[in-house]
């Protein structure tokens, strides 16, 4: 395959930047179509994104012979559905995280995978940054010794729109996106540790509702464990005081720490013998586009791209172990 080119199922705020434009702006990567099914949202984003077609039917876009590859930028409910829709029209499928709403979503996605032979990438972006390949580097290169100990912790207060009962966002709607933002953004962070690491293969959790805006979890801790027996711990909590905002994971090792952030890319903090120091890694103004540029080399067959459905699975395993669904 050597030009990707690419439909669009979904067209919502992620796409506007953080990954649409990288599709076209990548050496033999083009977006051909766009489907909302909103016909005004499809032709606005065609419009302004100079897409050729544009759809209200996710399985017209599919069935385009112009299409290739298709990219999911939808809410979690809907990504297994799609996901095999394409790969079983045999085209290859690049998902937004998580995978999908809940860890059997996710075997059914690997399933059609494995059975296909089609490839499904996920949308974990932040494995191909700059700022979290620095951090990569740092652990491989021992700077810190054997990592003994890791720690997540993470508060915010409530946005203005969670405040809205007759109209509350699907990020906390259950049933579209498999729990509350914790099922939104934790993703995220246990897929760093996870690639840092290896898998997380114990764990367990106690989530609540503590704010009483929606009816999904706003607080959740937990704790795990990785393959090689190293423990680590989590703290979530999205109905925090302003004063306790924080966005911090702590890497403990023998010889030193390693502090970073996982949303706010404030500067890696490296404690050593040493002392403290500060790096300071820049984003690229696409932020998904390394990943992409993964993704349409490893369809190209010029590179291989391990942001998969089955390292993303276990992703969901986690969450869904933290949150009791499994």
């Amino acid at each position: 395959m050597k030009q990707i080119k690419w439909g669009f199922i979904g067209c919502g705020e992620v796409t506007e930047r953080k990954s649409g434009p990288a599709f076209s702006l990548i050496e033999g990567s083009s977006i051909t179509a766009v489907m909302s099914r909103s016909s005004d949202k499809a032709r606005s984003y065609a419009d302004r994104h100079n897409v050729p077609k544009w759809y209200t039917d996710a399985q017209s876009l599919i069935n385009d012979p112009s299409v290739n590859a298709v990219y999911i930028a939808t809410p979690p409910s809907s990504h297994a559905t799609y996901a095999i829709m394409a790969m079983k029209a045999g085209k290859p499928v690049y998902v937004e995280k998580p995978l999908a709403a809940s860890y059997i979503d996710c075997q059914r996605v690997i399933r059609i995978s494995q059975q296909t032979g089609v490839p499904c990438f996920v949308a974990y972006y932040r494995r191909s940054l700059p700022y979290f390949q620095k951090v990569k580097e740092l652990v491989e290169n021992d700077v810190i010794g054997k990592v003994i100990n890791v720690q997540i912790r993470f508060s915010v207060p409530p946005r203005d729109l969670d405040y809205n009962k007759t109209n509350l966002p699907w990020r906390v709607q259950r049933d579209i996106a498999g729990g509350g933002y914790f099922y939104d953004l934790a993703p995220h962070q246990l897929d760093l540790l996870q690639e840092l690491f290896g898998p997380i293969v114990h764990v367990s959790g106690y989530s609540s509702n503590r704010g009483g805006l929606y009816q999904s979890e706003d607080t959740v801790s937990a704790a795990f464990a990785f393959n090689d027996g190293m423990p680590g711990s989590g703290s979530w909590c999205f109905v925090g005081h302003e004063s306790a905002r924080t966005d911090r994971i702590e890497l403990i090792g023998e010889k030193g720490q390693i502090c970073f952030s996982v949303f706010t890319y404030d500067p890696i903090a490296l404690h050593t013998s040493e002392g403290r120091q500060e790096i300071t890694i820049p984003n690229p103004p696409h932020v998904q586009m390394p990943l992409i540029n993964e993704v349409v080399k490893h369809l190209q067959g010029q590179g291989v791209c391990t942001c998969d459905c089955v390292s993303a699975t276990s992703v969901n395993w986690v969450m869904d172990r933290i949150l009791g669904k499994l």
